[in-house]
């Protein structure tokens, strides 16, 4: 297919607005949708590093798809950025964990297309990485270290990061980044995913997906 000169200066235009801030409103660049030229043409340059285009709402979104495109968050971002100023490669492994158990709950265990429930309470979360927890907990230490080995994952230091928590109760907007418990590390991975536009806070305590956490 041939490109015209207009189309690629207009194609890296829609581009280089969603490389500065990972996505933008549809309407800002209805060419993506309208034209099938310039929409080759963006998803050509994503593809260069190693990016996908997602639509999803109102929104058009470049998510990067390999650790090695310059839009990935490396794991020293993530702890630089996101996470207490202490925080080591544990912390954003146990973060991974939580936040696939978040969407679990969302998809009914992972085996549904669409979300089964429209919005989960923070304690119900709490809950969920609670009893995963304790499963891990009933699985002698050998076999998790065998386990370990097979799916290359810390799980003996999730268990121990986990359990030297706070099991504190109270209202999670109380629990900052710098309380040593559960709900406060809930409430780090909880902006974390705000940030991300992935989830959002409805109020009470209760959070929802957005529709870019849903494509």
């Amino acid at each position: 297919m041939e490109f015209k000169n207009k189309e690629i200066m207009e194609a890296f235009n829609i581009y280089s607005k969603l490389a500065l801030k990972g996505y933008e409103d549809s309407d800002e660049i209805r060419l993506y949708n309208t034209d099938d030229k310039v929409r080759e043409l963006v998803d050509g340059f994503a593809h260069e590093v190693q990016c996908t285009i997602i639509l999803a709402g109102e929104y058009i979104y470049m998510v990067p798809i390999a650790t090695t495109s310059p839009f990935h968050i490396s794991n020293e971002e993530m702890k630089k950025r996101h996470l207490p100023s202490k925080a080591v490669n544990l912390d954003i492994y146990l973060m991974y964990l939580t936040i696939i158990i978040l969407f679990g709950e969302f998809y009914d265990s992972y085996q549904s297309l669409e979300p089964t429930r429209d919005f989960l309470p923070i304690y119900k979360w709490l809950e969920s990485v609670n009893t995963y927890i304790e499963t891990l907990n009933e699985i002698d230490k050998e076999e998790l270290k065998s386990l370990e080995k097979e799916y290359e994952y810390n799980w003996i230091g999730i268990l121990e990061k986990w359990n030297a928590m706070d099991d504190l109760r109270e209202n999670v907007k109380s629990q900052n980044a710098r309380t040593n418990s559960r709900l406060g590390f809930l409430s780090t991975v909880k902006r974390f995913l705000e940030s991300q536009d992935l989830i959002i806070d409805i109020g009470n305590d209760e959070i929802e997906l957005t529709e870019k956490s849903k494509v």
